[in-house]
């Protein structure tokens, strides 16, 4: 397999995560690999498991500095995807750099597998540049018109890839380590650090940007006996600690605090509606917390309204502040929805979830086997 992703260590976010959680299937399974991705002012590991890692120059964007722009020919991928002679290209979130990559496994007829994975015409939109949505989506449908089979992450998202004329699509979502987030994490000294008084302690996790609406949260000010916590970080942290004066910033988290830090507050909540899948809403199940996020995206296929948490109307301050408020009203209700997300989270393991991704990618060998057999 070449893994060709748009986003790497040191970078932690969806993209990174499932990459990483695939290369460790892979080398599970006995299987070989490299990885391809942009460099980084903070540094790129070399190597990831054993399996090679190779970057290619890249600048950040203006206006999302996270995200590097690679800059390298198809003639330089070419020459290092016949070097490898990988059985599939495997492009993650392909913008740019997958592109490039997806031309190059093309002219070597190599069978690729391109997984869209990040909302960007609708990212386009929410940076201020609106104009651009409609040119944004036909570059994304002809990045991945080159590509032998298309995955989403959500029903929601092929179903947006479909309206836009994408082909061959199907649906991959994402494995959760359920060992990693449980409720046992739960650590009752820091719930009472940030609720001292026996507040119900609401909470965030997630990048702190645009589009993640993380301001919308201060419609929840006024329900009473509550505490806001927000769980990480990124460039709108101090605009959104002007925007939210009464609750605590943890900052980033990782490792073992990660999950005592999510399964220590009573109530998740996800304003995001530009989620392809909802990576931490699954997280959150995980902890046995009742998830409240928008009816819009990835998160239709993880909360479960009225069982594992609620859905409410995009954009609809109210029913968000609604939803948020019967569970904080409910010590039960919030009990049994947590309880019921924790068992739906629990088959769903990254094991699980890498074996049906090797099944598409032998889907992609043989629909590429059997049109070289057509083209002859």
């Amino acid at each position: 397999m070449a893994i060709v992703t748009e986003s790497f260590l040191p970078q932690i976010n969806g993209v990174a995560n499932s990459v990483l959680r695939v290369l460790e299937s892979l080398k599970a399974g006995g299987h070989e690999a490299m990885v391809l991705a942009p460099d980084d002012p903070k540094g790129v590991p070399s190597h990831y498991l054993g399996f090679p890692v190779h970057t290619v120059g890249s600048l950040p964007l203006p206006w999302y500095t996270d995200f590097r722009v690679a800059t390298v020919t198809v003639a330089t991928l070419e020459r290092k995807l016949a070097e490898f002679a990988p059985d599939v290209v495997h492009a993650a979130a392909p913008v740019l750099l997958g592109r490039t990559a997806l031309i190059a496994a093309g002219r070597l007829g190599l069978p690729s597998v391109a997984l869209y994975q990040t909302d960007v015409p609708s990212y386009a939109v929410r940076y201020g540049y609106g104009l651009a949505e409609s040119a944004v989506w036909r570059h994304m449908r002809r990045v991945h018109e080159m590509a032998t089979l298309t995955l989403a992450p959500s029903s929601f998202t092929m179903g947006q890839l479909l309206d836009h004329g994408f082909p061959r699509v199907g649906v991959w979502g994402r494995g959760v380590d359920a060992m990693r987030f449980q409720p046992a994490r739960r650590d009752e000294h820091l719930h009472a650090t940030w609720a001292p008084h026996g507040q119900c302690v609401i909470g965030y996790l997630g990048r702190l940007g645009a589009e993640k609406r993380v301001s919308d949260l201060a419609v929840l000010d006024d329900i009473p006996g509550t505490q806001l916590v927000v769980i990480g970080d990124g460039p709108q942290r101090d605009e959104l600690r002007e925007q939210l004066p009464h609750a605590i910033f943890t900052g980033a988290k990782t490792g073992d605090e990660l999950p005592r830090h999510l399964a220590s507050v009573d109530v998740f909540v996800h304003p995001g509606e530009l989620e392809t899948f909802g990576q931490t809403l699954q997280e959150a199940s995980a902890c046995a917390l009742p998830v409240v996020a928008p009816r819009r995206g990835g998160p239709i296929d993880i909360v479960q309204e009225g069982r594992t948490g609620h859905l409410y109307t995009p954009g609809d301050m109210t029913d968000l502040h609604d939803s948020v408020a019967r569970l904080v009203a409910d010590p039960v209700l919030r009990h049994r929805l947590g309880q019921s997300a924790r068992l739906t989270m629990e088959p769903r393991t990254w094991p699980k979830l890498c074996s049906q991704l090797h099944g598409y990618y032998l889907q992609a060998l043989s629909m590429t086997r059997r049109s070289a057999v057509v083209a002859a």
